[in-house]
């Protein structure tokens, strides 16, 4: 990607925005030299690594990163066998602490089913070598400070270093008391790195020993009495004695340090892009922005785009799109309207998106991956070549024209502009193409009225014009796609109180194909302005007639559900019936058995009676047999493997594809397969098929016993959300759903952290995870219930 085309768009206030994110002075600087890819597979996976941090930060929070100073020098002397200082091992052991919690967090992250596929190299290279890591540990602490516990000579030395000192203050302040009348301050002191007293200048021969300083009047000096001369000096044989060994120990380390290089780096790299792909996600939060999604065929699709380095206040949100239905924009219109914003707008987010960062749209927004994006933008001359501003527009042209290809985005802001307009506008003509010839995607903005019939004329061309209020007498920066632009200038005269013989005198010096395609332009403005009304008008119906179509279909359910329990109460009933019958049967059997066995003569009456009971028995199942709701009963569910069949809970039909027990069968609904009782299906007649039914999709109120395999929480507020998540898991138990599917979108993630939060706090719920890439990705997460 050129360089002048970051230039042009500012592309480095993002990256300084990026960088002042990041913890660690590395990762600063890797923000600082971003720059967009173009290979489709990397921007990929700068894309994904940026969504797996984002999630982790909005599931986990921040990542255990804490600022570590760069390793290059050190790494460089421990190549060469060199010994690296006390603060240079505290930062390598600050890297390996660094490596510990990022590797235990990744794991908790993951228990918590988040997918760090993107990230997952990164984690695999904090592979800490534990031997090295344990003697640093018991070797120095974070400030670069030798511990006691580096070995058990330094532990030792400095044992008697704070007994000898202990001895020598105890000492001196013995000396100090005794001698308080020949002292200038009765303090304690060290010169020389040996302890002294301050003694008066005329009494410096009362204590012996030897003078190491004096104060800068000359009336005292610091003495170093001789009763302690003995332990200062043993004091120094000590310090040397711990000086030594900490030289031993700083060497034994560094060369146990050098072993690992390979390692170290690996650590110290690896926590400088997750910090580097924090700050990203941390941008993205910040921007409010959302996951691009990428387009091979060099589409560009933004929805509701804000310019990220505006005012957030400020800012109006444009849809933008190219390469789908034409590949050339020509905005056209007066200036301060907001058209160079506009081409501004398209190119950041364009290198955005590219350089793996979220961009400030709305979700679903589409990016192409472009080799180079060109732009001519501004109208500076430049001095350096001594050109004027036409010269200098088209020396920048002339460069775009000999790079230009199909994976090449243009950005043109007033093209042709800085000369005779009718020679201008023929030339822009010729520009665009020749731009167009090259198969490349292109966005102008021009004042020529010619350009208007161009975007008229040319196939895949549009015009595109930014909205202005004649009222108010501003631009609204609103960006009108299909409707040119026109000049407002006798409205606005005529608004500010200009002589209206002087605004018709103008008027009709207006040559009469400017006026008629200013008024063509403004026809089409009022056109556009009352299709804009009737839409409005027919969505509103549309939701509507979307609610009541609710309304009737939750109607239609409770109404379905208390057919079902009557009939499932009156198959009961029959069931308890004929058990009680077979039960009495079985003992009149059993008593006549009893009796013949015995020998006893059974009495004529007693038979007689005996069959009237079967007789009546027989006339009781006989009548079950015929009783109609039963009779249907039965004959919907006699089933077998294969029959097509319809689940009453869901609605649906399918085909019997196991029985796995005397009631429970196994049916397949579309690529779902669940178990399903024999009460809840009804076999399917091989009458002719009804009439195709339109299928009117809801989302249902989740009070019910039934339930579908799918809830759609999209477009809900976060309350009405939660509600129906309950309401819906309750639904999906008293349903017998083994495994549904929330669809909660990704937009800024509230809805989906809900759904997590509920689900981990739900005793009903198995296990719950993000939806293959193909059926919904991070949008949607299914769930086990238990």
């Amino acid at each position: 990607m050129n360089q002048k085309i970051l230039k042009i768009l500012e592309y480095g206030r993002i990256t300084e925005q990026l960088a002042n994110l990041a913890v660690t002075e590395a990762a600063k600087e890797v923000a600082s030299n971003l720059k967009p890819a173009t290979e489709p597979s990397e921007v990929k996976r700068l894309l994904a690594q940026t969504l797996a941090v984002v999630n982790l930060l909005r599931i986990r929070g921040n990542l255990p990163i804490t600022n570590f100073k760069p390793l290059t020098e050190s790494l460089k002397r421990l190549k060469l066998k060199a010994s690296l200082n006390g603060e240079e091992l505290a930062n390598i052991l600050l890297i390996f602490s660094l490596a510990h919690e990022m590797n235990k967090f990744a794991e908790d992250s993951q228990e918590n089913d988040l997918d760090l596929t993107a990230i997952s190299e990164l984690l695999a290279k904090l592979e800490v070598p534990e031997d090295l890591y344990r003697k640093l540990k018991q070797a120095v602490d974070f400030d670069g400070i030798l511990l006691d516990t580096a070995s058990s000579e330094l532990e030792r030395i400095r044992h008697d270093l704070r007994a000898n000192e202990a001895e020598i203050k105890a000492k001196m302040a013995s000396l100090s008391k005794a001698s308080s009348k020949y002292l200038s301050d009765n303090l304690v002191t060290i010169r020389d790195d040996r302890y002294v007293l301050p003694v008066k200048q005329e009494f410096k021969g009362k204590l012996g020993g030897v003078v190491h300083d004096q104060s800068a009047s000359g009336q005292t000096l610091f003495v170093e009495p001789e009763a302690v001369l003995s332990l200062n000096n043993r004091q120094q044989s000590l310090l040397a004695q711990e000086r030594k060994e900490i030289r031993r120990i700083l060497r034994e380390l560094s060369l146990a340090a050098g072993l690992e290089i390979e390692k170290i780096q690996n650590c110290s790299q690896s926590l400088t892009i997750l910090d580097f792909i924090q700050a990203k996600a941390k941008l993205a939060k910040q921007m409010k922005a959302t996951e691009p999604k990428l387009n091979l065929e060099h589409q560009v699709n933004l929805k509701k785009a804000r310019h990220p380095l505006i005012d957030p206040e400020k800012v109006v949100a444009n849809d933008i799109s190219l390469g789908i239905d034409f590949d050339t924009m020509l905005i056209t219109g007066p200036n301060t309207g907001g058209k160079t914003i506009t081409l501004k707008t398209i190119g950041l987010l364009q290198l955005m998106a590219q350089s793996g960062l979220f961009i400030p749209a709305q979700e679903d927004s589409q990016v192409g991956i472009f080799d180079e994006i060109f732009a001519d933008i501004g109208d500076e001359q430049s001095i350096e070549q001594s050109l004027s501003t036409f010269s200098s527009h088209m020396n920048d042209i002339i460069q775009i024209m000999r790079d230009v290809n199909q994976n090449t985005l243009v950005l043109i802001d007033e093209i042709g502009a800085g000369t005779d307009p009718e020679e201008g506008a023929s030339l822009a003509i010729s520009i665009l193409d020749y731009l167009r010839d090259k198969r490349a995607k292109i966005m102008v903005t021009t004042h020529y009225p010619e350009l208007k019939l161009y975007g008229y004329n040319r196939e895949r061309t549009t015009n595109a014009s930014m909205e202005f209020d004649v009222k108010k007498l501003t631009p609204t920066y609103v960006l009108q796609v299909g409707i040119p632009g026109y000049s407002n200038a006798f409205a606005i005269t005529r608004r500010l109180g200009m002589d209206e013989k002087v605004v018709k005198r103008a008027e009709s010096l207006t040559k009469d194909s400017d006026s008629e395609l200013n008024r063509m332009i403004a026809r089409l403005n009022e056109q556009t302005k009352e299709v804009a009304t009737k839409k409005k008008q027919l969505l509103k119906n549309l939701d509507q007639a979307q609610a009541l179509v609710k309304k009737l279909q939750d109607g239609l359910d409770i109404y379905e559900q208390r057919v079902q329990k009557q009939v499932d109460f009156a198959n009961e009933r029959a069931n308890e019936v004929i058990a009680k019958k077979r039960k009495k049967a079985e003992a009149i059997i059993a008593e006549l058995e009893k009796q013949k066995s015995a020998g006893a003569h059974v009495a004529e009456n007693k038979l007689i009676d005996a069959k009237g009971q079967f007789n009546k028995l027989s006339k009781e199942a006989n009548n079950l047999a015929h009783n109609k709701v039963l009779k249907r009963e039965k004959k919907r569910h006699q089933v077998a493997v294969g029959d097509r069949v319809k689940v009453l809970s869901y609605g649906q039909v399918g085909t019997v594809t196991k029985k796995l027990s005397e009631h429970d069968y196994e049916v397949q609904m579309g690529i779902m397969k669940v178990k399903i009782s024999d009460t809840d299906i009804e076999k399917e007649t091989s009458k002719a098929p009804k009439k195709k039914q339109t299928v009117v999709k809801t989302t249902r109120k989740l009070n019910r016993a039934s339930a579908s395999s799918q809830l759609d929480l999209r477009g809900q507020r976060y309350e009405e959300a939660m509600i129906n998540l309950d309401r819906y898991i309750d639904a999906s138990l008293l349903a017998g759903l083994g495994s549904v599917v929330i669809v909660h979108g990704i937009g800024t993630g509230a809805i989906r952290q809900g759904v997590w939060q509920y689900l981990k706090s739900s005793r009903h719920v198995k296990s719950f995870n993000y939806a293959p890439a193909n059926e919904g990705g991070n949008g949607a997460t299914i769930v086990e219930l238990k």
